[in-house]
């Protein structure tokens, strides 16, 4: 392709969620505060699983690094979001756009494989209990998490090795909050049909595969505790009930945007908004609200920050 083309872009403007100065003052204000509880949410995990000795085990270790993926994926969006809110001319350079599609490719991927992971974890647990911390000792557990992201990166990279070759010679507005592949691509000095399908067939082959094994995974745990034991099935439901919840949240707005899209810019916003913002705020309020454990390490946390307070 060539390269004197893509020079003549240098940046690209992005449409945003709204138009209205008034609405984008009101949404920067519940942004802001929804990225703050998100980061504030995530590190409050993170920090209760590193400092609390009864947080110590394979399903908590695998936690804290899914609270420290989705404080990323929405870093990798949201901030620039917001302060476009307070911009008349909302702009990105085209090295930040390509910096863009490629963290958000290699969190989410990431993230997708690491919920595969976990729905293991809770395999081993509830399927082989008595061979579980042999099983997921921390060797493996540290070698899945790099897994991920390596999974991660190789998707990023497929995506990113395309993006840097396209031909960008004049059209460069995008309308949304941020540069997504589908969008980008779609603003090439070519025919993008073709590519557009290869692309979401690169999706595909992550999100798929993860969302059929996920289904998988739970659906054997459900059967094979129904048939030891009458009340397994709810027993089963209630310990997974978080993670299968968090699965639908995440996977069902992706699936719906890079690998069976919609072509609806409305929804594709609100979909990339919920993914984005939303699975990353509801991840920390699930695990915390339906988890005995978390909450406990909490009333530990304050009390003995308390405490040392008031000796101090």
């Amino acid at each position: 392709m060539d390269e004197g083309n893509q020079s003549l872009v240098s940046e690209f403007i992005l449409y945003g969620l709204a138009h209205s100065q008034t609405i984008q003052v009101f949404l920067f204000v519940i942004f802001s505060i929804l990225y703050l509880l998100i980061v504030s949410g995530n590190i409050v995990i993170m920090v209760l699983i590193s400092t609390d000795r009864h947080l110590h085990s394979p399903m908590y270790f695998l936690l804290a690094n899914l609270s420290f993926i989705d404080m990323w994926l929405s870093s990798v969006t949201t901030p620039k979001m917001i302060t476009d809110f307070s911009r008349e001319n909302k702009t990105i350079s085209f090295a930040g756009c390509i910096s863009q599609v490629f963290f958000a490719h290699c969190i989410a991927a990431g993230e997708m494989v690491l919920l595969v992971v976990m729905a293991y974890d809770r395999y081993v647990a509830i399927c082989k209990p008595l061979h579980y911390f042999t099983i997921m000792n921390l060797k493996r557990c540290t070698g899945l998490v790099f897994v991920s992201w390596t999974t991660g990166f190789v998707h990023a990279m497929s995506h990113l090795i395309v993006i840097v070759q396209l031909p960008f010679c004049g059209p460069n507005e995008i309308d949304s909050f941020f540069c997504d592949m589908p969008l980008v691509i779609k603003l090439a000095c070519m025919d993008s049909h073709d590519l557009d399908i290869l692309m979401n067939a690169d999706c595909g082959v992550v999100a798929v595969t993860c969302f059929v094994l996920l289904l998988i995974s739970y659906t054997y745990i459900l059967i094979s505790v129904h048939q030891s034991s009458k009340s397994g099935a709810s027993k089963a439901l209630s310990t997974c009930s978080a993670h299968i919840t968090v699965v639908m949240i995440f996977f069902v707005p992706c699936i719906f945007i890079y690998v069976w899209p919609l072509n609806i810019i409305w929804l594709d916003k609100f979909l990339a908004v919920f993914y984005s913002v939303f699975t990353p705020l509801l991840n920390p309020a699930i695990y915390t609200l339906r988890n005995k454990e978390i909450k406990n390490a909490m009333k530990r946390f304050i009390n003995n920050y308390i405490g040392f307070k008031g000796n101090s």
